[in-house]
């Protein structure tokens, strides 16, 4: 009873003591929890500023490239716009031109005479400085309505070349003879004579009375250099507006009528008609004169054309610099676009994530503020528990003792009764027992009150207003739910719909696709008959040539035997007027013909003179000679000799009719001997026989020579054209396997073709490439890649027709991709057993698919270059060898499970 107060003391101060250790646990626990929560935050904040940062610059980065882009994109659409309007400007002055040279037939062309004189002008000016040209090329009319009149005033002094003086004449006119090049007249300009200018100044004065003519030369703008010429070829020749108007001037008193010779005047009409200074008139015009007045309009279409290749030239130099046209512009602006777009999507995403960054950082330095603040607290809070638990210990302590002194002070008496000589032992197990106990209890009214409170803080909970909201939320989630259930059954309509319309359009694709298949097969078809047809015109050229040869021949057999009559002096039969007359007229009619079909044929040069000279019917030599044949009369020829006979017939005729002439000759001989006759006769046939041997020797060689010619460009022809249909055909093969894929099964389209198919080495041929999937474009419009898989398959073409014996490729795969790369490797490696290849690459794949690499690199401590190898065929060796072990280590199995 009396350590009863001092107990309760004890169990109060002990009560207090474990509710300080509780509470000191308790704080301990919040400051672990409260450490680990200040690192975790810690760490973000300095996670989220290095994102921050990181942020901010990479945003710096793209705002910069950005403004790069958009001002370099601003340049290109202003280059883009500058260079079309130049372009734009130069098609319209290209589309006037091409309309005036259409408008003007300009595919009327010179013919060979011209092309002819020209030649020989052109050599003249080169050799002579003094040649000035023709005269109709140094000056023109003033407009084109006068264009048929100076013509016809000049007449055929308009074709005369002009000349400084007349030395330069001479000279020109011994290197035309010596070259054969023609007839030509000459105007010297020291020498030629012109009408007096007191005549010309009366009849200037009369036409400026009188604006109905003026003189001629007053129409043509010339310089005054070349002024005598044209004062020469025209004189004081007047051009009238009409007829009418030059019968008044020429027949009128102020004219031809009545005056002196000197004071007559020629004039020439608008239309070409002309009346003579003896008062002859002539009208109408010929086709020569139509032609040779156009020559006029064609001064003007030469500096068209001239003025058409500049362009073009400027054109062609506009599309180089601006990248080969305007598609480089939209291929550009296209790119720079595209990184514009994605540059400002990146900002935005950029911008975005700094926000969401910065908003985040806010939040953990918020917390972590907090926490170092609560932190603080809890230590505090420690620290009183610390003191807290600290003095409850010294109470307990206290209390205990004074318990024991009571104690020992009533137990004793009863400890010697009892005998219990360790009563605090006994008193301790007690006191445990009874702690338990206590500490039990405590913590049931702990767990007690937690639980009071926590039913109280749940009644005062409004479920209702919670119970409310969430079936509202319940409520508008159901009808959200609807609305998308009926979005997603809208969608899925239109999802089929937009499915059908896309097989539809797959349709439509793969029907274009066949129709353009089919309009391909109809041009290559159109092609084939084009080269067929251009082949029969070649044949059929080749046959007009051999005519003209054999033309050539029967001339100069014509001129032989002519040559031989006169030399033999065998008078020839000679055909009456009326048969000359006919003959004229044939031969008018003929020359017609002749003159149309020789412009349709193409000049056929010849390794000999007599060939060139025989083969050219405008030929002086020649129309003397047809003169001649024409006027000899036939009628008195057996038919059997007018008979056209084979070499061999030939060949014995004119023997037998060599004897009988030698027999003849002979009785001539016998019947009137005249030794000094027979001498010069004998001189003079050794000579015609030295002169004929030579030619006939000439001849054959020229014949020889010809035939040698066609054999051996007969042979050029065929081994080219053999070589061109094996690389052509292996060209298709290796584009096709190389362009080969399984999206394109069929692969591309690869073809060569010549712009001369008569004579294929003398011009040039065309490549053209189509990958799959592609139209026909020209190969400077193909990518890179594409090119080189073209250029690649030409080159093994080649190979295949000759073969190298290695290959050395720099880089050819630069602007392959890999797909591309592994098609190139498998080809090379499958035609490994023919050639050896050498290639300088990049690229990994060639590497792993060759059998041995080569490296360069710097060797230091020789400062020089130093070579590596690696051969990879012993890793194939060990390779398959590893392979072969384990197929023999399966094989047991194998054969023990079959």
């Amino acid at each position: 009873v009396a350590s009863a107060a001092p107990r309760r003391e004890l169990h109060t101060a002990v009560r207090v003591l474990e509710s300080a250790r509780a509470r000191a646990a308790k704080v301990s626990e919040e400051k672990k929890e409260l450490i680990g929560r200040k690192e975790d935050a810690e760490r973000s904040v300095e996670e989220l500023t290095q994102r921050k940062d990181t942020l901010e610059k990479s945003l710096e980065k793209t705002q910069t490239d950005l403004t790069s882009s958009e001002a370099e994109l601003q340049d290109l659409q202003k280059s883009a716009s500058e260079y079309q309007n130049k372009r734009d400007a130069i098609e319209t002055q290209l589309d006037k031109i091409n309309n005036s040279l259409r408008q003007a037939k300009d595919d009327r062309r010179k013919d060979k005479e011209e092309e002819r004189v020209l030649t020989a002008i052109s050599a003249l000016k080169r050799h002579f400085p003094g040649v000035k040209g023709r005269l109709v090329d140094l000056c023109r009319p003033s407009q084109n309505r006068y264009n048929l009149a100076v013509t016809v005033a000049g007449g055929k002094d308009m074709d005369s070349i002009v000349v400084d003086t007349k030395k330069t004449a001479f000279d020109a006119i011994k290197y035309m003879r010596d070259q054969r090049i023609g007839t030509a007249t000459f105007l010297p300009l020291d020498a030629i004579q012109i009408p007096s200018p007191e005549s010309t100044e009366r009849i200037r004065a009369m036409a400026e009375k009188d604006k109905r003519y003026r003189l001629a030369a007053d129409v043509i703008r010339v310089d005054d250099e070349y002024r005598r010429a044209v004062l020469y070829a025209v004189g004081n020749t007047v051009v009238c507006d009409s007829l009418d108007v030059a019968r008044d001037l020429c027949f009128s008193r102020r004219g031809n009528a009545g005056s002196n010779v000197d004071d007559r005047i020629k004039a020439v009409t608008l239309t070409g008609m002309v009346i003579s200074r003896a008062g002859t008139m002539t009208g109408g015009t010929t086709k020569d004169d139509s032609n040779r007045a156009g020559r006029w309009s064609e001064q003007k279409l030469e500096q068209i054309r001239s003025k058409k290749e500049k362009l073009e030239v400027e054109r062609e130099e506009l599309d180089s610099l601006a990248g080969r046209g305007s598609g480089s512009h939209t291929a550009k602006a296209e790119d720079l676009r595209n990184t514009i777009g994605n540059l400002r999507n990146k900002a935005q995403y950029s911008k975005s994530d700094l926000e969401y960054t910065k908003k985040k950082l806010k939040e953990q330095t918020a917390l972590l503020k907090s926490s170092k603040k609560t932190f603080a607290n809890l230590e505090t809070q420690q620290a009183e528990a610390e003191e807290d638990i600290k003095e409850a210990n010294q109470q307990v302590e206290k209390r205990r003792k004074a318990v024991r002194d009571i104690e020992e002070e009533h137990y004793a008496p009863f400890r010697e009764e009892t005998g219990i000589r360790d009563l605090r032992a006994y008193d301790e197990a007690i006191g445990k027992a009874r702690e338990d106990f206590v500490k039990k209890r405590t913590d049931i009214r702990e767990h007690l009150a937690k639980l009071t409170a926590k039913k109280k803080y749940e009644d005062e909970k409004d479920y209702d207003a919670k119970l409310a909201s969430a079936t509202k939320k319940k409520t508008k989630h159901e009808k959200e739910l609807k609305k998308a259930i009926e979005t997603e059954e809208e969608l899925t309509s239109e999802v089929s719909e937009i499915k059908a319309k896309l097989a539809d359009a797959e349709s439509s694709l793969k029907q274009a696709t066949e129709k353009e298949q089919d309009l391909e097969e109809a041009v290559r078809e159109a092609r084939d008959a084009l080269n067929e047809a251009e082949g029969d015109s070649s044949k059929v050229q080749k046959q007009v040539n051999a005519e003209d040869n054999d033309l050539a021949v029967l001339r100069q057999t014509l001129h032989e035997t002519l040559q031989k009559a006169k030399v033999d002096e065998v008078e020839l039969p000679a055909a009456s007027d009326d048969d000359e007359m006919e003959e004229d007229d044939d031969e008018v009619e003929s020359s017609d013909l002749g003159g149309g079909r020789r412009s349709r044929r193409s000049s056929q040069q010849s390794t000999t003179q007599d060939s060139t000279h025989f083969s050219q019917r405008s030929n002086s030599m020649v129309v003397k000679d047809r003169k001649d044949a024409s006027n000899v009369d036939f009628s008195n020829m057996d038919e059997d000799l007018k008979m056209r006979r084979s070499a061999a017939e030939k060949e014995k005729l004119q023997q037998k009719f060599e004897s009988k002439i030698s027999k003849l000759n002979q009785e001539i001989e016998g019947i009137a001997p005249n030794m000094k006759a027979a001498d010069a006769f004998d001189t003079m046939t050794d000579l015609v026989k030295t002169t004929v041997d030579d030619f006939n020797t000439a001849k054959e060689e020229s014949r020889k020579a010809n035939e040698e010619f066609s054999k051996i460009r007969k042979d050029r022809s065929h081994k080219f054209n053999t070589a061109f249909k094996k690389i052509d055909a292996a060209l298709k093969t290796i584009y096709t396997d190389m362009t080969k894929s399984k999206k394109h099964p069929l692969g591309g389209n690869a073809y060569l073709s010549l712009d001369d198919s008569d004579e294929p080495y003398r011009g040039g041929m065309k490549f053209n490439a189509m990958p799959p999937m592609k139209r026909f474009r020209d190969m400077e419009q193909l990518s890179g890649g594409e090119k080189t898989i073209a250029a690649l398959s030409l080159l093994f073409a080649i190979h295949s027709y000759r073969p190298a014996p290695f290959f050395i490729m720099d880089e050819v795969d630069a602007a392959l991709d890999n797909v591309n790369v592994n098609k190139v490797c498998n080809y090379i490696s499958q035609r490994s057993s023919d050639f050896q290849c050498i290639v300088i690459s990049l690229k990994d794949m060639f590497y792993e698919n060759s059998e041995s690499l080569v490296g360069i690199c710097r060797d230091v401590s020789s400062n020089s270059s130093r070579t590596m190898t690696l051969d990879l065929t012993k890793f194939d060796k060990e390779k398959r060898s590893r392979r072969g072990d384990d197929l023999e280590s399966d094989s047991p199995k194998r054969r023990k499970c079959t």
